[in-house]
């Protein structure tokens, strides 16, 4: 390249990477996004301002920081006193406008509470208990009352749950039909208070419900009360208020079901003492019947021999009173796709606990088995002296016998045809089902030392999970030593039951009776089980707290 091209084409290049680096800044964005807004709406002001005296206004105008929408408007917002025409809320931009269509009483303070309907538009934060005051007189209401709500099985503080007050009029006539006026949320550490009351009696609640109606209505809420009247004349603070799931009173079927496979299930609205049931149409087949009830006794399968009817009609009892009687009906030649599943007491890890023997579950009664037909493997060598058992009560449970041997590994295979059920299918071949039986160093033996407060009454130990799952129940009397054997090695927790009626088990409470549930106690220790350890835990049961 001469010396006299070399200049003009360096000059070329030289604007191209210029022109390059140019649009490149052009094109360049702003980053997207951002943090995440966690803040709910401001009040910049209210008009009139909140907390007014004399207030004669007609329209309330409350002006915020961002655009935000409303939740549950009807059921979250409320005004007390309630007045006969209730005011019309309005969202105009950033504000509500409250317009008022009643004529207010005097000298009165008035609470408007939004519960949780103001929420910002992007993300849905909560402006919780927003509360807008004012008073047509020269005073206002400023008694409060405060305290926490727990729940009394697990004894951990409850948020999010609904405080309400009722006043001793209102309280026969609303409780449990219409929405209090005067209620607040409790925060995350589970703690509430209620303030602007008016000094008069009072009724105090706690509602944990599914649906946000702040009425009493569900069997499955969870409800707290204060069996006292509560005389607000001054500040009350330090209220405890214990949620409990009531037992219904009257016995309701929850489910009743056929399933595609044939079988009945029927789920109670409440745990059964000592359920049974009888098939009283058509004649002669309540002998071909076979009802599996749960471990809780709220639920019950039931499965017929024959399945030649195309109605069936069961009465339930329970300790031998009849309870209900329900019907099902289906096509007498309708058809079910069955399938013969199995389940086996091997844990996740493919374990099985040493000393024990091996249980095989089926989903469905079994007639009869052919053990020919299964085959046990001890590494690669088949074995035959072991022995299947069948229940003599449980019609779907098995039990394997062999002598295992720790270091080895085990094959069962279910061939197929193995098993017939009752209406005589059966099984296909089953995938190998693996397993080893588990290390005994993995388990370990724990002593609960336990010292009674008093020794004339009764007490129910609950052995937990550290997810509180119970594992195991003991009722004792004294001071005694509860030993727990081949228990594996992890977290565990001890919750003891306040027996007071003796009968072995905790017993809720009833609102409309004013009984308070048995209390609970929840040891705050969490027990470490070492491996193959033998460890010793006190544990002293306080004193039974006083529930007003």
């Amino acid at each position: 390249m001469s010396n006299k091209i070399r200049p003009v084409f360096l000059n070329i290049l030289s604007a191209f990477f210029l022109v390059l680096i140019f649009s490149g800044c052009a094109n360049r964005q702003l980053p997207q996004g951002g943090p995440r807004d966690h803040e709910p709406p401001k009040l910049l002001k209210a008009t009139p301002p909140n907390m007014t005296r004399n207030f004669k206004a007609k329209e309330i105008r409350l002006d915020f920081d961002e655009f935000f929408k409303f939740y549950n408007q009807f059921s979250e917002i409320t005004m007390s006193p309630a007045p006969a025409k209730l005011p019309d809320y309005a969202i105009r931009k950033k504000s509500i406008v409250i317009t008022l269509k009643d004529t207010l009483e005097k000298n009165t303070t008035y609470v408007i509470n939004f519960g949780k309907a103001i929420q910002d538009v992007n993300e849905s934060n909560i402006l919780k208990n927003f509360t807008y005051v004012f008073s047509t007189g020269s005073h206002i209401d400023s008694l409060s009352v405060s305290g926490t709500v727990i729940n009394t099985v697990t004894q951990e503080k409850e948020k999010e749950a609904t405080v309400i007050l009722f006043t001793l009029k209102q309280d026969s006539l609303l409780f449990g039909k219409k929405k209090p006026t005067i209620y607040t949320s409790t925060d995350s550490a589970g703690n509430f208070t209620l303030n602007n009351l008016h000094p008069d009696n009072y009724r105090i609640y706690a509602l944990k419900e599914n649906s946000p109606n702040k009425i009493y209505d569900n069997d499955n809420e969870l409800i707290a009360f204060n069996k006292n009247v509560l005389h607000l004349t001054k500040d009350t603070a330090n209220i405890q208020l214990k949620l409990f799931k009531q037992t219904p009173e009257k016995f309701r079927l929850v489910d009743n079901r056929f399933d595609s496979d044939g079988k009945m299930f029927f789920t109670f609205n409440k745990r059964l003492e000592n359920p049974s049931l009888v098939v009283t149409y058509p004649p002669g087949f309540d002998s071909q019947k076979i009802v599996d009830f749960s471990k809780t006794k709220d639920t019950a399968t039931v499965f017929m021999r024959n399945m030649d009817f195309d109605s069936i009609r069961f009465v339930l009892y329970d300790n031998n009173k009849p309870l209900d009687t329900f019907y099902k009906k289906k096509g007498r030649k309708e058809s079910f796709q069955r399938s013969l599943g199995f389940q086996y007491n091997i844990n996740k890890d493919d374990n099985l606990k040493p000393g024990t023997d091996l249980t095989i579950k089926t989903n469905f009664p079994i007639e009869t088995f052919d053990q020919s037909l299964i085959t046990l493997k001890e590494d690669s060598t088949e074995v035959s002296n072991f022995s299947i058992l069948k229940d003599p009560v449980d019609t779907r449970l098995f039990t394997l016998k062999y002598r295992w041997k720790q270091n080895d590994n085990y094959t069962l295979t279910i061939n197929e045809a193995a098993f017939t059920d009752i209406y005589g299918d059966k099984n296909k071949r089953v995938p190998p089902r693996r397993f080893k039986v588990d290390k005994p160093e993995n388990y370990s033996v724990l002593n609960l030392l336990i010292t009674v407060p008093d020794t004339g009454k009764s007490y129910v130990v609950e052995l937990l999970t550290e997810q509180k799952m119970l594992l195991r129940s003991d009722v004792i009397y004294k001071s005694t030593t509860i030993s727990y054997k081949n228990y594996i090695t992890g977290k565990y927790r001890v919750r003891v039951v306040y027996d007071d009626n003796n009968n072995g088990k905790w017993d809720s409470g009833n609102v409309k009776r004013k009984i308070q549930p048995e209390n609970i106690w929840v040891d705050e220790t969490v027990i470490t089980l070492r491996p193959n350890w033998e460890q010793d835990i006190p544990i002293a049961i306080p004193k039974e707290p006083v529930t007003p």
